[in-house]
């Protein structure tokens, strides 16, 4: 995490306003339209202040009654309305630009997470790619929504309004021209300390949404330990430290809006004095400084706007500065191999296999291991011995340091992950559900497949009964993580997901956790009635799992220490038989 008090370089800034720009491309039709309503908006302020100043100087000064300039009034009504409808047009154009550049952005994000692949996001906190995705893009809107647009029009009409009031007079040309570039100067300056608490914000958000996220998948842990009071008073005061840090920004943001409605009043005003003491010495017509006077708010107007929106900028650069980090993130390098496996390819190898997460820690050793076609395969060991690593070795999540895994004849490593992962399915340790029907989750690995399909799947993972059961039966909705089942259901509605799907390889990660001995048994009855063109591999610490295996590997500190069929490993005298021993002592 970067350090929430180091002002962010010039440069950098600069470059991340560029790449915001960059992204506009996208969206040009309807900020092209913005502009243009904006634009037109501004200029038929010309048309209506000179319609109300000719109106009043009739009434006041030629004496006529309101019949004779009703014609003038009913156009200048017409034009409020008609302006009424730009600045709505205006407004639904920039919003369609600003969604449109967003939803851009998101899927962007989305395809890189995707790329970087299951390792990056191993090491990220999930709570601060939330904030990210959801909040993170979210504080762009005001950036092409507002800021954009209003900086093209207050580049355009104030000009444009200066080329009508020279011609009328003059001297309040040259006091406007000379009074414009206070407020885009000292927007800049104020700007330049919002910018640092913009990011300063921004980084605090990051940090507390994934501590509050952590916090909330850990909760059970923390009450287990009696922690959850401390948690909550960390919570507490990241809360409280957030909090400030917003009204120091919503402090320096009124400061702004406080300097910029000076100087426009001020540029207002001595256009008033002006106009009067000329109007007092003849030097002007009563016409010609009324339209002058009409003109000159709507002359700052939009120098204002821009100003106010310029905190939209600070804030859109404070959060495109993780947006570019992530997006920028080198992806790992994929094989150019082949794009599919042969029909049929052969016995999968472990050759000599060692892996490490961190530089001196190894978690596998020269292991050395194969898998025939239809095989069923136990891995057994303490926690830590590496099963979970070989599974993710052999699914393509991870790649080996040294050694190779091979199919057949073909190193995984040359093999396009998309075709592998095609080729195998996967029951994590940890399943996760998804918001949705529990339909839509079992069908995740295969969306094409029918309801009977799905029915058989569910009742070879002894999900049927229950699902059943349930009011809606298949259509059930269920929460984010499965919220609404309890831990074994979930276990087994992931695991027809993972016999739904069409594959070659089947890695069950302790399958039959947080299930019943019962129902244990049927899940083991179902994993050896699978077709035998299927091979699996069963990380099991339930010895009666292993037991259904027609080969066990016993690791052992990253090692293969043993191999063999059930019977024969439990009348040896090495790990699996004293593991076997423990478990029947502690059973009786």
């Amino acid at each position: 995490m970067t350090s929430h008090k180091a002002p962010m370089p010039r440069g950098v800034s600069r470059a991340l306003d560029g790449w915001l720009r960059r992204r506009a491309a996208i969206a040009k039709q309807p900020l092209r339209g913005a502009i243009l309503l904006g634009a037109v908006n501004g200029l038929l302020l010309v048309p209506e202040a000179w319609l109300l100043a000719r109106s009043i100087t009739a009434v006041v000064f030629q004496h006529r009654g309101l019949a004779a300039v009703a014609p003038s009034l009913a156009i200048i009504l017409g034009i409020a309305l008609l302006r009424a409808l730009l600045s709505h047009g205006a407004t639904i154009a920039a919003m369609a630009a600003s969604t449109r550049v967003k939803t851009d952005i998101r899927h962007a994000l989305h395809a890189k997470i995707a790329a970087l692949g299951p390792g990056f996001l191993g090491t990220q906190r999930s709570g601060d790619l939330a904030s990210l995705l959801v909040e993170g893009v979210d504080a762009l809107d005001n950036y092409y929504a507002a800021y954009l647009p209003q900086m093209a029009v207050a580049t355009f009409l104030p000009v444009a309004l200066l080329a009508f009031i020279f011609p009328v007079d003059w001297v309040s040309g040259i006091i406007l021209l000379l009074g414009a570039p206070l407020i885009p100067i000292f927007m800049i300056l104020i700007g330049r300390g919002t910018e640092r608490l913009n990011q300063t914000q921004w980084r605090r958000l990051a940090l507390m949404s994934a501590h509050f996220f952590d916090v909330v998948e850990g909760l059970s842990t923390l009450k287990l330990f009696g922690a959850s009071r401390d948690a909550a008073g960390l919570i507490g005061r990241m809360s409280e430290d957030y909090r400030l840090s917003t009204m120091r920004v919503l402090r320096v943001a009124f400061l702004s809006s406080l300097v910029l409605e000076f100087f426009t009043t001020l540029g207002v005003a001595v256009i008033a004095v002006f106009v009067g003491f000329r109007l007092y010495y003849g030097e002007i017509q009563f016409l010609a400084g009324l339209f002058v006077l009409l003109l000159a708010p709507e002359f700052f107007r939009p120098l204002r706007a821009m100003g106010t929106q310029y905190h939209a900028r600070m804030e859109a650069i404070g959060a495109s500065e993780r947006i570019v980090a992530l997006l920028e993130t080198p992806e790992p390098e994929t094989p150019a191999g082949v794009a599919a496996l042969p029909a049929g390819s052969g016995i999968l190898r472990f050759e000599q296999v060692s892996f490490s997460y961190a530089p001196g820690e190894p978690v596998l050793e020269a292991i050395q291991f194969a898998i025939a076609r239809g095989e069923r395969v136990a891995l057994v060991g303490p926690s830590g011995s590496g099963k979970s690593t070989v599974a993710r070795l052999l699914l393509g999540l991870a790649r080996p340091d040294s050694g190779r895994i091979t199919q057949g004849d073909i190193d995984l490593a040359s093999i396009a992950p998309d075709a592998w992962f095609r080729e195998s399915s996967w029951m994590p340790q940890r399943p996760t559900l998804f918001a949705g029907t529990l339909a839509e989750n079992i069908r995740l690995g295969a969306p094409d497949a029918s309801m009977p399909e799905i029915i058989r799947a569910a009742e070879a993972a002894e999900a049927h009964l229950f699902i059943s059961c349930l009011p809606h039966g298949y259509e059930t909705v269920i929460g984010e993580r499965g919220q609404g089942l309890s831990g074994g259901e979930i276990r087994r509605v992931a695991l027809a997901r993972a016999l739904l799907k069409p594959a070659r390889l089947l890695v069950l990660d302790e399958a039959e956790a947080s299930l019943d001995a019962e129902t244990a048994s049927l899940i083991r009855a179902a994993i050896v009635r699978l077709p035998r063109d299927i091979s699996v591999l069963l990380i099991a610490h339930r010895l009666e799992s292993a037991e259904a295996a027609d080969r066990i590997l016993v690791l052992r500190q990253g090692r293969i220490v043993e191999e063999g069929t059930p019977a024969t490993l439990r009348a040896g005298t090495g790990d699996y038989a004293a593991m076997s021993a423990l478990y029947h002592e502690g059973a009786a």
